[in-house]
């Protein structure tokens, strides 16, 4: 693989992605649990909306180490470590990526092992982990501005 620009399109549309998800599962009755299970929707939602903010901070990683460095990364482990060892990220910012990615993969292939307690205190409690690797990026990609492409 060859590298190339990173497109500001496809980083912008997944950023954006995140906003909504967070902004959706801000919009959740997080007041107490009690509240949040009273209406079965909400869990499925917060699911549904976690798992995708989860995929969208993937895709920015992969979409950077595919067009920025030529390289193509598909376990979503193996993003972290790649980003820090490519200098995108740092220390801190791979071992909460890699946390991230071990519980994406919870949702999805031990969705049945996933808690309702768990997402409810997740959802309520650590969204600031997502921020701070959004942020990451952001600050990445701002100083990194001669990899973009900036057409849109």
């Amino acid at each position: 693989m060859t590298p190339d620009k990173i497109s500001k399109r496809i980083v912008g549309d997944r950023l954006h992605w995140i906003d909504k998800m967070v902004t959706e599962i801000g919009s959740l009755p997080l007041k107490s649990y009690d509240v949040f299970t009273e209406d079965s929707r909400n869990i499925w939602a917060a699911e549904s909306c976690l798992r995708r903010t989860l995929e969208a901070l993937f895709d920015i990683g992969r979409h950077i180490l595919a067009k920025g460095y030529g390289e193509g990364v598909t376990e979503y482990k193996e993003i972290a470590r790649e980003l820090g060892r490519r200098g995108v990220l740092s220390q801190d910012d791979v071992t909460l990526l890699h946390t991230l990615a071990g519980y994406r993969n919870r949702l999805v292939h031990f969705y049945h092992e996933v808690t309702t307690e768990e997402l409810y205190r997740i959802c309520k409690d650590e969204l600031n982990d997502i921020l701070v690797m959004k942020k990451a990026y952001i600050d990445w990609l701002r100083d990194n501005s001669d990899m973009m492409d900036e057409t849109l």
